[in-house]
């Protein structure tokens, strides 16, 4: 069966994840090597060092300071994160730090694969592709019900330094 946009957007929504950009993809078969967990690991690790161009997301996750600082410095992704493929190694996708964004584990990242593996056996696959490195519901965006503000404005003043010593 194949789902038309609209569909989709209802079956993501669903899902609690309502404002989720989609494309449509047909998946291509493919072999996925022994050795792609190793450098997904290294991918990862390169891409969290990449999210100090993304401080104004990052705020509203509310990490506490060693979180933050390991998460961008590529040492540690912090409790309930995931660092999720765009497009599956199984689908298609390819080891690329364009193909990848971070995520809650839970419910978000839970619910994106229920929401790919509904459709296996399409032939063409609708999957979530977020606008930005990082997906946080719109919902977000408003603000939250508060925080350490001195906290998070330590937070982005160290975040700031760490872009300028990489001249970024």
């Amino acid at each position: 069966m194949h789902l038309t946009l609209e569909q989709a957007e209802k079956k993501i929504s669903d899902f609690g994840i309502k404002d989720m950009p989609l494309v449509e993809i047909t998946p291509t078969k493919c072999t996925v090597t022994p050795d792609w967990f190793s450098k997904y690991k290294s991918l990862c690790h390169e891409f969290a060092q990449t999210l100090t161009d993304s401080v104004d997301t990052l705020a509203f996750m509310n990490f506490d300071q060693d979180e933050f600082m390991n998460l961008i410095m590529g040492n540690k992704i912090p409790e309930n994160v995931s660092i999720r493929f765009r497009t599956p190694l199984s689908l298609g996708g390819k080891l690329e730090l364009d193909n990848l964004f971070m995520c809650w584990t839970y419910p978000f990242s839970y619910n994106i694969d229920r929401f790919i593996i509904s459709q296996y056996g399409n032939e063409t696959i609708w999957l979530p592709n977020p606008a930005r490195k990082i997906y946080l519901p719109a919902s977000t965006g408003g603000g939250g019900e508060g925080g350490n503000g001195t906290e998070d404005r330590l937070t982005e003043t160290i975040a700031s330094q760490i872009a300028a010593d990489r001249d970024m």
